[in-house]
């Protein structure tokens, strides 16, 4: 028996760290595929709130210090050996990505804003007596090591490893848990939701049962009308870095300007008239798994990335849970063309004289192939290809083979299939719960705003 439907039909590499070292959910939303560029506006649609005039002319010299590595937050030093330690946490999380040296700069100096604003996190949790204890963050970094099938020390030396450390990591966590507490006791106390509001958005989400619902992940970037070809350029070289295999919600975490980019830039089920009419044509056009950008919306860029797609409260077909059988065969090493051919072309035939999936193991035998089942394996769970092939087949039918010579050639023959019952509009509890989640998210920022704009920071 196997564990998962990834393993069922194939070989996967684990993610070791790409999630848990950064504490923040920065998991893989799978691969890129990017839609056409598009090109960078030649009119300025962006207001200027404060007024400047067009062309300015410095009255001193550009002050250096301001780009210097290290800096005292309201009396914590942060050292140039922090900034290293933690971005090889974000460069092992995105170790698939070719990021070039100056795009590593630009993600360091993020990296410096990111620490500034973790510092000041703990140390607002501090002020209000509310600090986070040594020992919460053990039992936070046990749990990330556990969840890697780590020791924590194992986890301990495999950031050695890499270049950082656990204390970089424990002093992630401690910013994570001291930020939750913030809002604990300063945001969420506050936020109200009403059983009206929540009784209207259900009722919108009955009238509007059947019509198509997205999950969509953005990137936002903020320009002003001078920079505006600066920050095309910046998020150019972010969606080439996301094409070739990089992490969109560690991408989104250390570059999105929007509220959605602690949460990895996901902005949740949302129907296209809930976002602005730039986004909307744009994800209208795209598949799950495909990315977009830079698209130009009000202020600045967006990069925008389907997760998912469904219908409002109607059962999503890839719901389904299957009853699958796997039959492979293997080539041994030295195997040429022309024996793999004749192999492949007898396994196929043999394949579609199965009899059913109480033949499939008397075949299987026979030509010196393998069998594996799995008995609960959601349709989403297996690759696209595959998805659409196995929920049109009926009950004793088979795929037809893929694979390779390399990792084996196999067929999944479908044994069985539990459709999903029709999707029930979402409870009140949810609803309210996300409700408050949005507006805790929208005040979490105005008040890490007003910490920064209270901080008395020194570059060094």
């Amino acid at each position: 028996m196997i564990k998962n439907a990834k393993e069922m039909i194939g070989s996967g590499r684990m993610l070791l760290l790409a999630a848990a070292l950064a504490c923040a959910a920065l998991a893989g939303f799978g691969a890129l595929r990017a839609q056409d560029d598009v090109a960078p506006p030649q009119d300025d649609t962006v207001s200027d709130p404060l007024n400047l005039p067009q062309s300015v002319t410095l009255l001193a010299p550009e002050d250096p210090n301001v780009r210097k590595a290290t800096a005292v937050v309201n009396g914590f030093v942060i050292t140039g050996t922090d900034i290293d330690q933690r971005m090889a946490l974000v460069l092992d999380a995105n170790k698939e990505a070719k990021i070039s040296d100056q795009d590593k700069q630009r993600l360091r100096e993020q990296v410096f804003r990111n620490l500034i604003d973790e510092t000041l996190q703990i140390q607002a949790a501090k002020s209000d007596s509310n600090e986070v204890k040594p020992d919460e963050v053990a039992e936070q970094f046990n749990r990330v090591a556990e969840q890697n099938g780590k020791t924590p020390e194992e986890l301990a030396a495999y950031l050695t490893k890499i270049g950082s450390s656990k204390a970089s990591l424990q002093r992630q966590i401690e910013g994570e848990l001291a930020w939750r507490k913030v809002l604990q006791r300063n945001v969420t106390p506050f936020i109200n939701v009403s059983a009206d509001e929540v009784n209207e958005v259900l009722d919108r989400m009955k009238a509007s049962k059947g019509t198509d619902e997205y999950r969509v992940g953005e990137i936002y970037l903020s320009a002003t009308p001078e920079a505006q070809q600066a920050v095309f350029d910046n998020a150019k070289r972010i969606v080439d870095q996301l094409k070739q295999g990089g992490n969109f919600a560690a991408y989104a975490r250390q570059f999105s300007e929007a509220s959605t980019a602690a949460v990895g830039g996901d902005l949740g089920w949302i129907r296209l008239p809930q976002l602005p009419s730039e986004l909307a044509s744009a994800v209208a056009q795209l598949q799950p798994g495909q990315l977009v950008g830079p698209v130009q919306v009000p202020g600045g860029y967006s990069i925008i990335y389907l997760i998912d797609r469904r219908q409002v409260l109607t059962a999503d077909p890839r719901d389904a849970v299957l009853s699958l059988k796997q039959i492979s065969i293997s080539f041994p090493q030295g195997t040429t063309e022309d024996q793999a051919k004749a192999r492949l072309a007898d396994f196929t035939t043999r394949v579609k004289q199965i009899r059913g999936c109480g033949d499939a193991e008397a075949v299987a035998s026979a030509i010196g192939a393998e069998v594996v089942t799995n008995d609960q394996v959601k349709a989403r769970a297996l690759p696209d290809a595959l998805q659409s092939v196995l929920l049109n087949l009926q009950v004793g039918q088979a795929t037809p083979p893929f694979g390779s010579v390399a990792d084996g050639v196999r067929v999944l023959m479908l044994c069985g299939r539990d459709d999903p019952q029709q999707a029930a509009a979402p409870k009140f509890e949810d609803v309210m719960n996300q409700l408050e989640d949005d507006r805790i998210n929208k005040r979490a920022q105005r008040y890490l705003r007003d910490l920064r704009r209270d901080a008395i920071i020194e570059y060094n």
